[in-house]
């Protein structure tokens, strides 16, 4: 009865210690070994820069491995798995370092770059400020032939000016005419007029026919019909008789084709003599219808 206990439990002590001999020799340098390889295999840097190294790596562990399995002593496992890791440290250390060449590398690529960018940024500039210096250049050579015509144009017109003013002297040389502040005055006396009357004389229509054809031959140009008597008798008489003269005027110039927008006239009475009022004579020169000339522009000064 404890032969037939003991046989059994024999036999599964013995198949214990066969599986023992079977495993193979591991030690704790070579699982960290193994350990570090899977960390490299992990590492994007190592697949790119150091891929060779991982290689010759993966070989060293292949053969701690392979002594592992051939179940040869623990030294020589650990051995091999030394040097399996040395090349695994290796390894990580060569992606390192040319990992960090490679962003040296990009980094002065970016460098380069952002200086190329510069340059070119500058030669662009200095382009376009060539561009608005010649823009600027044209446009001032622009200006000045505009200015040379508008010296020319202010030229010409200052001659024609002088031109025509010379001609309006000329024309109005028979009708006694006088610059003055206000412009060029032309007086019809009282001998022009009937005594006490509005009435032109026939000398004074053929006075007015002259002033009338100097307006013709100066359209630019308007006159004003100022009216004045003496200080004898009333004010208001005066001042009817004054406006009814430089009305006289008026409608005599209308008449001879003046336009009447060119054609003012106002009475001033006994104001504004040009002479005393104690004799004959000089009452007769404050009797007077003076026409006052206007400028090109058909200006004319006030009183």
């Amino acid at each position: 009865m404890k032969k037939t206990l003991i046989a059994p439990s024999l036999l599964v002590i013995a198949a214990l210690l066969g599986a023992c001999s079977s495993a193979p020799t591991t030690t704790s340098l070579l699982e960290q070994t193994r350990s570090d390889y899977r960390v490299a295999q992990s590492n994007p840097k190592v697949a790119t820069y150091a891929a060779g190294e991982m290689t010759q790596a993966g070989q060293a562990l292949a053969q701690a491995n392979h002594a592992a399995d051939k179940k040869e002593s623990a030294k020589e496992v650990d051995r091999l798995a030394y040097l399996a890791k040395q090349q695994i440290a290796v390894t990580q250390e060569v992606a390192k370092q040319k990992s960090a060449e490679a962003d040296v590398a990009d980094s002065s690529k970016a460098r380069d770059q952002i200086r190329l960018d510069q340059r070119t940024n500058e030669a662009n500039q200095a382009k376009l400020d060539a561009r608005i210096a010649q823009s600027d250049a044209e446009q001032a050579k622009r200006e000045a032939l505009v200015a040379q015509g508008d010296a020319v144009q202010a030229q010409r017109e200052t001659q024609e000016a002088q031109i025509r003013n010379a001609n309006l002297e000329a024309q109005l040389a028979g009708l006694a005419a006088v610059k003055t502040e206000r412009g060029i005055v032309i007086t019809f006396g009282d001998v022009l007029f009937g005594t006490d009357q509005a009435r032109l004389t026939p000398e004074g229509i053929r006075t007015a026919q002259k002033l009338a054809d100097v307006l013709q031959q100066n359209p630019q140009r308007a006159v004003l019909i100022e009216g004045f008597t003496d200080s004898t008798g009333s004010a208001a008489h005066n001042q009817e008789l004054s406006e009814r003269r430089a009305g006289a005027v008026q409608n005599a110039l209308q008449d001879m084709g003046v336009a009447r927008d060119r054609v003012a006239m106002r009475g001033y009475g006994e104001a504004y003599p040009v002479a005393g009022n104690d004799t004959g004579p000089d009452r007769q020169l404050n009797r007077r219808v003076e026409i006052v000339l206007s400028t090109e522009g058909g200006k004319i000064m006030q009183r």
